[in-house]
C-alpha cells in the first residue's frame, strides 16, 4: 500500500515537474534565440549604417583601411561595392578575387536604396552568414556575421538551461519525495485505522490535525468508528437483552436460515435437542409436521403452525414457525405434553367423579322409589334404608376427599410443620391402627425409628399413614403381618409401610397414585373406597418437600414409600 501510493505520487510529480521544464525550456529556449537573433540583426543594422556612414564620410583613410577597422570593430566580415556589384575592398579576402556581388539579395536592396539582410552560406569562406547591406554614395557597405559563433552561444545556452532544468528537477524531485512520502505516510494511518474497524475493533481512533481534503477523510472516518461503536454496542446491549428474553423462556426457540441451517437456538431448545450452530435443521429436528411449518413459512412468508409429535418421545409440540427478514424462519415449539396430561386428568377426574356419584346416587334412587312402591305386606324398609345410609356416607366421604384433595393440591390446606420424631409418628399409626388389625388378624410391627427429627404436620402425616394401612389391611390381610419403620436417606427420612399380600402387577405401579385409579374397581367399590386416598397422601407429601412411591411384586407383597426432611433442612413451606 505505502510504495502504491508513494511511487504513483513520485509518478505524478515527476510527470508534471518534466512537463513543466519541457515547457519552460522551450518556451524560453525558443523566445531566447528569436530574441537574440533580433538583437544581432539590429546591431549588425546598426553597425552596417554606422560602417557606410564612415565611408561615405572618412576622407583621411583609405577604403581598405576603413574595412579592416570597422570588420574589427564589428567583430563582422566588412565589403565595399560600387553601383555595379563589383568588390572595391574586404576584410576577409582579397578584393580582385572576388566575384560580382550585384545580385546578392542584401546587395540588391542597399543598391535600391534600402537596407537590406540575408542568410545564407558564404561561397568563400564555406560559413553561414547574416549578411546586413546599406546604400552609400556609388555603391553599398555589407557586414557580415558568422552564424556559427550565434549556434555556438545557442548550444552554450541550451547547455546552461539543461543544467538548471536538471537541477530544478532534481530539487522538485526530492521536495515532490518529501510530500510523496507525507501523504503517503498520512494514507496509512488512514488505511490501517480502517483495517482495525474492518476487523471488529470500534475503538480505534484516529487524529489527523490537518484540514486539508485528507484531513477531513481521516475526521469522517473517525466520527463513523464513533458511531459505529455507539450503535453497535446498543445492538449488542439489545441482542443480550432478546437473548437472555428468549432463553428465559420456557418454549424452545430455533431460528433457521434461508439455506435451510440453524442460526441461533435458546436454552430450551439446546435441552430439548443438542444443536450445532450452522448445521443443517434436519439433523436436529427430524419431525416432518416442523420442518414442513418451518419450510412453509421461509418460503411463502406466512406464519404456519404445526403439531409435532415425534421431536421427543412421548411429548407432544405445537409448533408456531413466522418469517424473518432476510429469509429463513423462527420456530417456536410449545410443549403440550403437560396440558395434554392436565386435560386427560381432567377428562378422567370429571368422568370418574361422575361414575362413583353415579353408583351410590343409583342405588339411593332405586331404593326410595322401591320403598315409595312396596306394599305393606312386603317391609323391606329397613334393609333398603341401610343401603340408602351406606351409599349416602360414600358420597359423603367421596365429597370430603375431593374436597381435602383440591384444598392441599391449591395450597389453601394450611400445614402445621413443626419439627417431630419419626417415632412418634410411627407410633401414633399404630395406636389408632392396632385394634382394627387385630379384627383382621394382622400383626402391626415397628421396625425402625429413625434417631432424628423431620418437619412435618401431625395431623397430615396421620391421614397419610391412615391411607396407607387402610389400603394394607383391605388388600393384604392374607399377609399375616403389617410393618412399618423409618430410616434416614440422603433425601430425610424415609417412612415404609410394607404388606405381606398378594402384591401388585408392575403395570400397575406408576398409576396408583392417580385420582380414582384402582387395581381392583369391583373389590374396592365393595370396600367402600373413594379412590382418592392415594392422591391425597402422594399431595400431602408433596406439600412437605417429600416423595412418595411404592414397590410390589406379585406374591410377595407390598411397600409403600414416602420421605420427609430432616428438621435442620426445613424448606419453609407455610405452617
Amino acid at each position: 500500500m505505502r510504495d502504491r501510493v508513494f511511487f504513483k505520487l513520485m509518478g505524478a510529480f515527476a510527470l508534471v515537474i518534466v512537463a513543466a521544464t519541457a515547457t519552460l525550456d522551450f518556451t524560453i529556449r525558443r523566445n531566447w534565440e528569436d530574441s537574440l537573433r533580433q538583437q544581432i540583426q539590429q546591431s549588425l543594422t546598426e553597425k552596417t549604417l554606422m560602417f557606410a556612414n564612415r565611408v561615405s564620410f572618412d576622407r583621411e583613410h583609405t577604403v581598405q583601411d576603413i574595412v579592416s577597422q570597422e570588420a574589427h570593430a564589428a567583430g563582422a566580415r566588412a565589403t565595399v561595392i560600387d553601383a555595379t556589384g563589383k568588390v572595391l575592398a574586404d576584410s576577409e579576402a582579397d578584393a580582385s578575387q572576388l566575384e560580382n556581388h550585384a545580385q546578392r539579395p542584401e546587395f540588391v536592396s542597399a543598391l535600391h536604396g534600402r537596407v537590406g539582410s540575408d542568410t545564407r552560406l558564404s561561397k568563400t569562406l564555406s560559413i553561414q552568414f547574416l549578411y546586413v547591406a546599406a546604400p552609400v554614395s556609388g555603391g553599398a557597405v555589407r557586414l557580415a556575421y558568422p552564424i556559427a559563433d550565434l549556434e555556438a552561444t545557442f548550444v552554450h545556452m541550451r547547455k546552461m538551461l539543461f543544467a538548471g532544468s536538471l537541477l530544478t528537477f532534481l530539487v522538485s524531485a526530492v521536495l515532490a519525495g518529501i510530500v510523496a512520502q507525507s501523504i503517503s505516510a498520512r494514507l496509512r494511518r488512514i488505511v490501517q485505522f480502517a483495517d482495525r474497524i474492518a476487523a471488529g475493533d470500534l475503538t480505534a481512533r484516529i487524529a489527523e490535525p490537518s484540514r486539508d481534503e485528507i484531513g477531513q477523510v481521516a475526521t469522517a472516518l473517525d466520527k463513523t468508528a464513533r458511531h459505529l461503536e455507539s450503535s453497535f454496542a446498543a445492538l449488542r446491549t439489545s441482542q443480550r437483552e432478546l437473548e437472555t428474553l428468549l432463553n428465559s423462556m420456557q418454549d424452545a426457540v430455533i431460528a433457521i436460515g434461508p439455506d435451510d441451517r440453524v442460526q441461533w437456538a435458546n436454552r430450551s431448545m439446546d435441552r430439548l435437542r443438542r444443536t450445532r450452530l450452522n448445521s443443517p435443521v434436519v439433523e436436529t429436528v427430524r419431525d416432518p409436521d416442523f420442518l414442513r411449518a418451518v419450510r412453509g413459512a421461509s418460503t411463502t412468508g406466512n406464519v404456519h403452525t404445526a403439531r409435532a409429535t415425534s421431536i421427543f418421545p412421548s411429548r407432544t409440540f405445537d409448533v408456531t414457525a413466522a418469517p424473518m427478514p432476510g429469509g429463513g424462519a423462527v420456530a417456536v415449539l410449545r410443549d403440550l405434553t403437560e396440558t395434554e396430561r392436565v386435560e386427560k386428568t381432567r377428562r378422567d377426574f370429571i368422568a370418574n367423579v361422575s361414575h362413583e356419584l353415579r353408583t351410590p346416587l343409583t342405588s339411593i334412587q332405586g331404593y326410595a322409589e322401591t320403598l315409595l312402591d312396596s306394599s305393606a305386606e312386603v317391609d323391606h324398609t329397613r334393609d333398603f334404608l341401610e343401603i340408602i345410609r351406606k351409599n349416602a356416607s360414600r358420597m359423603s366421604r367421596l365429597t370430603e376427599d375431593l374436597l381435602t384433595l383440591a384444598r392441599v393440591e391449591s395450597g389453601e390446606h394450611r400445614f402445621d410443620v413443626q419439627p417431630v420424631t419419626p417415632g412418634e409418628l410411627l407410633r401414633d399409626a399404630v395406636e389408632s391402627f392396632n385394634e382394627r388389625a387385630r379384627g383382621h388378624g394382622i400383626e402391626l410391627l415397628v421396625e425402625d425409628e429413625a434417631n432424628v427429627s423431620v418437619n412435618a404436620d401431625r395431623e397430615a402425616i396421620h391421614h397419610v399413614f391412615s391411607n396407607l394401612v387402610d389400603n394394607a389391611l383391605k388388600y393384604a390381610a392374607s399377609g399375616g403381618k403389617l410393618v412399618l419403620g423409618a430410616r434416614t436417606t440422603t433425601l430425610g427420612v424415609e417412612f415404609y409401610v410394607r404388606d405381606f399380600g398378594p402384591g401388585i402387577p408392575s403395570e400397575h405401579l406408576p398409576r396408583l397414585f392417580e385420582r380414582f385409579y384402582r387395581v381392583d374397581k369391583a373389590r374396592s367399590r365393595e370396600s367402600g373406597g373413594t379412590g382418592l386416598g392415594l392422591a391425597i397422601a402422594k399431595h400431602v407429601v408433596l406439600a412437605h418437600g417429600g416423595t412418595i412411591r411404592a414397590e410390589s411384586e406379585v406374591n410377595h407383597g407390598s411397600t409403600f414409600l414416602f420421605t420427609l426432611p430432616l428438621a435442620a433442612q426445613a424448606l419453609g413451606k407455610p405452617a
